[in-house]
């Protein structure tokens, strides 16, 4: 069961298990003379490994497309940052060298694709070709964050707990299920502590902002240039608010707002895929040829309920021996609405589930809780939870929960209930949340590109101009993209693409409020 949070996770990620990428792993352990200096370290790059478990497994990656191979290694950072010459953590990173352009290397620039939890070491090779533009300048580089993939990833239950912790019923209709449901998830969480007790303290964005001021000295550039993507903006926002003045050119891109407590972004996400259900369902009943769903949008809606509805009741076949349950058919639909050229995937997981067989929906299920064909999961729900708790101040219990579901219900008949019982994620939850929300406050900062797309829906779009507003006078500089899915830059828009690119590139800021569509 996501939580809240949870349905921000990176949809590049999921996309890459949907299209089969090639992924990468990252060990190698840093060398490093400098006595307790963590910032005179010496990186040992070498040739990938294939990627760890935690990191979903696969291969190692192939080269990008003109040739230029991945290096990996291993930085050492502080465990805990409030005493820098304690034990020590190690952050994978993963890198490809700049090719070569006109005007030269800039330096490196770090990517961020959100989760919070998702893998950095292995999205950024599966999705490299679609950054060569920038590869001609920068190194692009991309890490584990800490509690993630390799870099002492977060652990809490085991492959078969969590096929039984992710067909449990996260919609409960009556109290009895809403009690089990709370206990389920205290049970999750004690083994999230008992499994993972040193680094649970240790996760907060704050601390991977601050890996990521180390691995700009590490590496050698004076300025941190950034493309953050999901949570990654927040993580973005995060680093602006601390290190304003080492922020080079950065980029956010699917915007978190940063003014908002768990509950606001939850009930923003319920209008968020509900715009993004409206908007398959009008496209469906557009085309030229019949919509196997329904003549009508709200016919094709209304089937989806029902399904939704009979599944609570009688699940029916998914992948053996797992049945395709309501929750499952609601994760799937959700991950499928994170990017448009998911939606045939989705068009036919609904059809067949209409005739019995749920085993699409559940794949599209499986790649949002990082589960693999071979039954193992990554540890990107672990991860998840342990840093959206450790940043996130609110512990909501299911009394105040069952108070706000009808207000969540309104904004979505669909995913409502599903996203309100996702606030219960952090009962009993062993570190206190750090706050209500980040603070991105970033006076003095260099110019931060921020692009919204309108139909975003797990980032919904006004928190875009939240986020300039956050940073402050002279920082944010929005960009609009009216598209589809999460995210922009990977929509392929050949106008938001030039914008960055220019920024990136060039340092050519774009006048703000630019449109693209």
């Amino acid at each position: 069961m996501p939580t809240p949070s949870r349905l921000r996770a990176a949809a590049l990620t999921s996309s890459a298990v949907l299209l089969a990428a090639l992924l990468a792993g990252c060990g190698d352990e840093a060398k490093s003379d400098s006595g307790d200096d963590p910032t005179a370290q010496r990186l040992d790059w070498k040739a990938c490994p294939a990627p760890s478990g935690a990191e979903g497994g696969g291969s190692s990656p192939s080269p990008l497309p003109d040739g230029t191979t991945w290096e990996c290694a291993t930085m050492r950072a502080p465990l805990d940052w409030a005493k820098p010459t304690g034990d020590t953590i190690g952050i994978a990173l993963i890198r490809a060298k700049a090719s070569g352009g006109q005007g030269g290397r800039l330096g490196s620039l770090i990517f961020n694709f959100g989760g919070p939890g998702g893998s950095g070491v292995t999205t950024l090779p599966a999705f490299g070709g679609d950054y060569a533009t920038l590869n001609t300048r920068y190194d692009l580089v991309s890490f584990d964050p800490r509690g993630v993939g390799r870099s002492d990833p977060v652990e809490c239950e085991s492959d078969a707990q969590l096929d039984v912790y992710f067909q449990q019923n996260a919609m409960p209709d009556d109290r009895t299920e809403q009690s089990r449901l709370v206990d389920r998830t205290r049970r999750f969480n004690a083994a999230c502590e008992k499994n993972s007790k040193r680094i649970l303290p240790h996760v907060r964005t704050t601390d991977a902002a601050r890996d990521m001021d180390l691995m700009r000295q590490v590496l050698g550039d004076d300025k941190l240039h950034y493309f953050g993507i999901s949570y990654g903006t927040e993580l973005g926002g995060v680093y602006a608010h601390l290190f304003p003045t080492h922020v080079g050119r950065a980029v956010f891109d699917a915007v978190v707002d940063p003014t908002q407590d768990p509950e606001q972004s939850a009930l923003g996400q319920a209008r968020g895929f509900q715009l993004a259900l409206d908007n398959f369902a009008a496209d469906c009943t557009s085309k030229t040829t019949d919509c196997p769903l329904g003549d009508t949008p709200e016919e094709v809606k209304d089937r989806i309920a029902q399904l939704q509805r009979d599944l609570a009741k009688k699940p029916i076949p998914g992948l053996p021996p797992r049945q395709l349950t309501a929750t499952a058919a609601t994760n799937g639909i959700a991950q499928s609405l994170y990017s448009k050229d998911f939606w045939e995937y989705l068009t036919e997981g609904l059809e067949t589930a209409y005739d019995g067989d749920g085993r699409i929906l559940m794949l599209l299920s499986d790649a949002m809780n990082g589960r693999g064909e071979n039954g193992k999961y990554s540890n990107i729900t672990a991860a998840n939870v342990a840093i959206n708790c450790a940043d996130e101040k609110p512990r909501y219990t299911a009394d105040q929960v069952r108070e706000k579901l009808p207000e969540f219900r309104a904004a979505s008949p669909l995913f409502g209930d599903y996203l309100a019982w996702g606030m219960v994620s952090c009962t009993d939850w062993a570190v206190p949340g750090a706050a209500d929300h980040p603070d991105v406050s970033a006076p003095g900062s260099a110019p931060i590109l921020v692009v919204g797309n309108t139909g975003d829906p797990a980032t919904p779009y006004e928190g875009a101009r939240k986020m300039v507003n956050a940073l402050g006078t002279g920082v944010g500089v929005e960009l609009t993209y009216k598209g589809q899915g999460h995210g922009a830059y990977d929509s392929k828009n050949k106008c938001v693409q030039s914008a960055v690119n220019a920024y990136l590139l060039d340092g050519t800021v774009p006048k703000a409020d630019t449109v693209c569509s």
